[in-house]
């Protein structure tokens, strides 16, 4: 077997080998703080939704308590009686087998 000092580097050239690390380090750092800035600007979204439907969901139950304590005890304007036919459909199927 050959063994070779820079196996890791496709090139045999000292200057070519500095560029691709040199490249690769800043390809390397700026993919971090590109994912850092997305990370924190979807972080930040995420919050501002998660405030929005906090916010939204208290003023429902705001609204809902407020409505309750208007009027707690209060019968309806017609008495509470609701009007309306019926039938008995036991009856009815009992006499359609006879």
């Amino acid at each position: 077997m050959n063994a070779s000092s820079n196996q890791g580097f496709p090139a045999g050239n000292p200057i070519a080998n500095a560029i691709v690390i040199i490249v690769g380090a800043l390809a390397i750092g700026a993919s971090l703080v590109l994912g850092f800035f997305a990370f924190v600007v979807l972080a930040s979204l995420l919050i501002v939704f998660a405030a929005i439907i906090g916010i939204r969901v208290w003023w429902y139950r705001f609204r809902l308590r407020r409505a309750g304590r208007r009027h707690p005890f209060e019968k309806p304007a017609d008495g509470g009686v609701i009007e309306g036919e019926y039938r008995v459909v036991v009856e009815e199927r009992r006499q359609r087998r006879e």
